[in-house]
């Protein structure tokens, strides 16, 4: 049997680690009387992650409160990841200035296979209970579901910042959009969770559920949030929408790339968020950051290994820093790269061809109006010339080097 100084050093390591890189913990002092019982009854806590298959992939934003459940389950604990198949044709109103268009139940049920693929490069999936909401929520007939309202004013929704922003602008709010977080809370009572993981912006719904488990006889659940990674920018979140994301379906050689942009203050945040680094090696490189013993570039380089390490192996995050330092230390162009054939792009390699309509025909960048900016900012490169004028012409010779941005390579083809 342990005894109580044992207990309480193993309450308070699984804290601090629990507690790092969480931005907040509703109530901190249930959590802690959580894992104390769950010590002492050797029964792990069962912890919730809702995902709502509304996008078929993911980027590393996606995956912060998915490391967190990595470390609950490393402590020991039952993982539950709830796919949302039925609270998706809602769609979740957080964050929203404006009603979800919601997705069919094949829409939902493909990209629901997409998500349990990429979560389980990060969850270990022999610890990981995968449930579906539709289980539950479809038993649900309509006095059930009347019954679940009664649980909730409107006053109360309307407290949500999406809602109440919503309402004061006169935007349409649909009365099928207040059942979302019902049922996200009716999910904690279904499972009895003891804890529920989500990002700040989940708040509201991770309080709903504690406060319908305590309307059903239930003990609370703890709500733990996460919070909103920043982008490569260093300042908006990570978006796609926005352009400064990590996919976690990227090649290796983009998404070490990515990583080596993002600015140096954020590596321990990132660390911290999206790596298994363990929390001591963490410490002791944020030691070795302030005192000058470890250089930013040195960090930032083991923090691209450990992003791409997650996702395509460790050979693959070494080939691809071997990759990043030939390519920007010693400025030469990768060995494998894209060819750009041009024939199959409907030009005739005899004549000279238009830079900007080849770089919009080719998808090196996404639009004419992007190629010229690219140009005119010195982001494009034949043969490492660089090309500022936006009207250039060029009669391209098999094996010329077409360089776009940073990373973007294609050896050109007849």
């Amino acid at each position: 049997m342990l005894n109580l100084n044992t207990i309480e050093q193993e309450v308070q390591r699984q804290m601090e680690i629990l507690k790092t890189g969480a931005a907040e913990i509703i109530p901190e002092e249930e959590l802690k009387e959580k894992i104390r019982k769950s010590i002492v009854e050797k029964k792990p806590l069962l912890v919730k992650l809702g995902l709502d298959p509304t996008a078929p992939d993911i980027h590393l934003g996606h995956t912060v409160p998915l490391q967190k459940m990595r470390q609950f389950q490393d402590l020991g604990h039952q993982a539950i990841i709830v796919i949302g198949d039925f609270t998706g044709r809602i769609g979740d109103p957080s964050g929203r200035s404006e009603t979800r268009k919601p997705l069919t139940e094949e829409e939902l049920l493909r990209n629901a296979e997409t998500y349990k693929e990429q979560i389980f490069k990060i969850l270990d999936p022999e610890k990981t209970r995968i449930e579906f909401n539709s289980t539950w929520l479809r038993k649900l007939n309509l006095e059930d579901t009347i019954k679940l309202a009664a649980h909730c004013t409107v006053a109360r929704m309307l407290e949500r910042d999406d809602f109440a922003k919503r309402y004061a602008e006169e935007k349409p709010i649909s009365i099928h959009e207040f059942f979302y977080p019902l049922m996200q809370g009716y999910d904690s009572v279904a499972l009895d969770s003891d804890v529920e993981l989500g990002g700040t912006d989940q708040k509201f719904n991770l309080l709903m559920g504690r406060s319908l488990q305590k309307d059903f006889g239930q003990a609370p659940q703890v709500a733990l949030m996460t919070p909103i990674l920043e982008g490569l920018d260093g300042v908006q979140k990570m978006s796609k929408s926005l352009g400064n994301y990590i996919g976690v379906y990227e090649s290796p050689r983009e998404m070490f790339g990515k990583t080596m942009s993002i600015p140096d203050e954020l590596m321990i945040r990132y660390l911290e968020l999206v790596t298994k680094v363990p929390l001591t090696e963490i410490r002791r490189l944020e030691k070795g950051l302030q005192q000058g013993t470890v250089h930013p570039r040195d960090l930032k380089m083991r923090l691209g290994m450990e992003i791409v390490k997650i996702y395509h192996g460790e050979e693959q995050a070494k080939q691809a820093k071997d990759e990043f330092i030939k390519m920007f230390q010693k400025k030469e162009a990768p060995d494998e790269m894209p060819d750009l054939i041009l024939s199959e792009l409907g030009f005739d390699p005899n004549f000279e061809i238009e830079l900007v309509l080849l770089l919009a025909s080719s998808k090196l960048a996404p639009s004419k109006g992007e190629a010229r900016r690219l140009i005119e900012q010195g982001g494009v490169r034949i043969n490492d010339k660089k090309i500022t004028d936006i009207s250039a012409v060029y009669k391209f010779t098999e094996g010329d080097i077409l360089k776009v941005g940073k990373r973007k390579f294609a050896r050109i083809k007849y």
